[in-house]
């Protein structure tokens, strides 16, 4: 499968997140069947801000850190945008992740 495949597949899996619901790099990937690929996950949600149809801001790590905030445009717009679905995030760290986790295999 290319890179531009896989990334299709990625996103279109984190366009069925709901919102106010985040799920991580590692649950896409293996929802994909290939569950060592979270970081080729993580380059599909860097690569994704061309497309606003994407809710990248939805994708954290599996911790539930913001890990990918730094490739969103201005000091926090990440954290805004979850904030502005219910999200509560603090020290840039979802604080209810179990909660609010979206898991693709359910």
């Amino acid at each position: 499968m290319s890179e531009d495949g896989f990334f299709e597949k990625v996103y279109k899996i984190a366009r069925k997140i709901p919102y106010g619901r985040v799920t991580s790099y590692g649950a896409i990937a293996k929802y994909l069947g290939a569950a060592k690929s979270a970081r080729m996950v993580g380059w599909a949600m860097n690569a994704s801000h061309i497309d606003d149809t994407v809710p990248a801001h939805r994708v954290v790590n599996r911790n539930g850190i913001l890990t990918g905030k730094h490739h969103f445009d201005g000091i926090n717009l990440m954290q805004q945008l979850l904030e502005n679905e219910g999200v509560e995030v603090i020290d840039a760290k979802i604080s209810n992740f179990e909660a609010i986790f979206w898991n693709p295999n359910d």
